[in-house]
């Protein structure tokens, strides 16, 4: 009876504004909160224009915003849970992750007031100024920011946070930080929470780092590329350097096991020679021949190829090279000719 009676007495315009809101939750699939506490008035009018086309913002008591949500499904009651102030309802049909990155894009910078605690560390970057000599060094110094004049002009001598996070912020510093163009502050609609599909979102869970997750993801991909090749597990990604590697391996292997095969017959006889060279440089003139003597005269000596066996270096650059150039095709050619 009381409840009714109640009801009877509620003014028309409250009655139409909670209607209103409910037709809006049954409307989008994503329905906000956002607090708008301390945001001016016409800086929520521009960020509300610039939005428009995207999101659909309602500002309400929160009396009446919480009786529309009562009267709505079971599933969004607990969006009461981010009343808090004054408080603005947002509508869109984008996702949630989206809503919540361009309500933070559209967020500006303002300057802080005296009494205001500061929101971060506030930092005064050493540097020149705009202000001429004056009363402005003094106003400065009082401030707590260390200044000077220098080639007749006022400059910052250093580098210095002048308030910590969550510290109060005193009138004189303020008016400084305002002189200086330094605005700690970002005003804009603060997303609290969502509600879509059924399932309730927290701000702190929306606020994904992009630029994060995409390095993540390059990350694990090259870290399962690697794994991949190295546990030779064959992939259409993984073929061609699992082919590569295979070659390289066994010509190595041909190389050090001296396997007269075509395909190492190369690097065996410049290695062959190089070994010549290096032994005839270690020997008397009478026990060479002509041709020894020739080649040893001119500098033609050729430095000896070696390939890799283990961990010792056994390969010469040389070799690398044609290994890493080496396509599917002639690897596996490659693997024929040396097993057959």
């Amino acid at each position: 009876m009381d409840a009714e009676h109640h009801s009877m007495h509620i003014p028309k315009w409250k009655k139409d504004e909670i209607r209103d809101i409910k037709s809006n939750i049954r409307d989008y699939p994503v329905v906000g909160l956002v607090g708008i506490h301390g945001l001016p008035s016409k800086q929520f009018q521009q960020m509300r224009s610039s939005i428009r086309d995207s999101v659909l913002i309602k500002v309400s008591k929160n009396s009446l915003i919480t009786r529309a949500l009562d009267e709505s499904s079971e599933d969004i009651k607990p969006l009461k849970d981010y009343l808090d102030q004054e408080t603005g309802l947002v509508f869109s049909n984008d996702n949630s992750f989206k809503l919540f990155r361009l309500l933070s894009s559209s967020k500006t910078p303002a300057p802080i007031k005296g009494g205001m605690k500061s929101p971060k560390d506030i930092t005064v970057e050493k540097g020149p100024t705009s202000f001429p000599p004056g009363p402005i060094i003094g106003e400065l110094q009082s401030a707590g920011i260390p200044a000077a004049i220098e080639g007749g002009k006022v400059v910052i001598r250093e580098t210095k946070v002048v308030a910590k996070e969550g510290e109060v912020v005193s009138q004189n510093l303020a008016a400084m930080l305002a002189r200086l163009e330094i605005y700690p502050l970002e005003l804009g609609l603060v997303l609290r929470g969502t509600f879509e599909d059924g399932m309730l979102f927290d701000a702190s869970v929306l606020a994904i780092d992009e630029g994060q997750i995409s390095l993540d993801f390059t990350t694990a991909a090259s870290q399962a590329f690697n794994l991949a090749v190295n546990s030779a597990y064959p992939t259409t990604t993984t073929i061609q350097a699992l082919l590569a590697k295979a070659a390289s391996e066994s010509r190595n292997l041909a190389v050090n096991a001296v396997i007269y095969e075509p395909g190492v017959m190369d690097i065996l006889l410049s290695k062959a020679q190089g070994h010549v060279m290096a032994l005839a440089g270690l020997v008397s003139d009478e026990a060479l021949d002509d041709d020894l003597k020739a080649k040893m005269s001119a500098g033609a000596a050729v430095s000896p190829v070696v390939v890799k066996s283990g961990e010792e270096e056994t390969a010469g650059e040389v070799e690398e090279e044609a290994a890493e150039e080496e396509t599917e095709e002639t690897a596996a050619e490659g693997l024929g000719a040396l097993f057959g």
